[in-house]
């Protein structure tokens, strides 16, 4: 079973538990997000979700990317207008992005830690935190291995 499999049984069997619905639609994004190994843009989801569906448009597109935020099936690469499939969905606390500026590939870590220090200093600065997102750039291991 591919990563990408396991992601969407994992977000289906979410969805149920939930309550919402996991339309076609949205399977079909988070699929397209989950077999990228880097960010994809939401018109580049566009172009390939119209080759399989006429009716798409740029609202179908971004409901579904809300949608699955929302569910926090998905993260946006805010650094690059992006959006990347969460490596573990279930996690519900922070999380930070390793991204390689070579490849673009992605890796999700949870460091609990360091999201509950970042959130107790701004409380004790009297701002209450509703998202954080914490993305680190560089180059990944199989490019700096290549550029050597």
């Amino acid at each position: 079973m591919t990563q990408a499999s396991t992601l969407l049984q994992q977000a289906e069997s979410q969805c149920h538990i939930r309550g919402v619905r996991f339309t076609p639609i949205r399977r079909r994004v988070l699929e397209m997000i989950a077999e990228n190994g880097g960010g994809l843009k939401a018109y580049d989801l566009l172009d390939k979700l119209s080759t399989e569906h006429a009716a798409a448009r740029p609202p179908t597109v971004y409901r579904a990317l809300e949608f699955l935020i929302d569910q926090g099936l998905v993260h946006r690469i805010e650094s690059q207008n992006s959006y990347v499939a969460c490596a573990c969905p279930e996690h519900a606390h922070g999380f930070q992005l390793l991204i390689c500026r070579h490849c673009g590939y992605v890796e999700e870590l949870h460091l609990d830690e360091i999201s509950e220090q970042l959130a107790a200093l701004a409380k004790s600065q009297g701002f209450n935190v509703e998202r954080q997102t914490i993305e680190l750039q560089g180059l990944c291991q199989d490019c700096r291995t290549a550029s050597e």
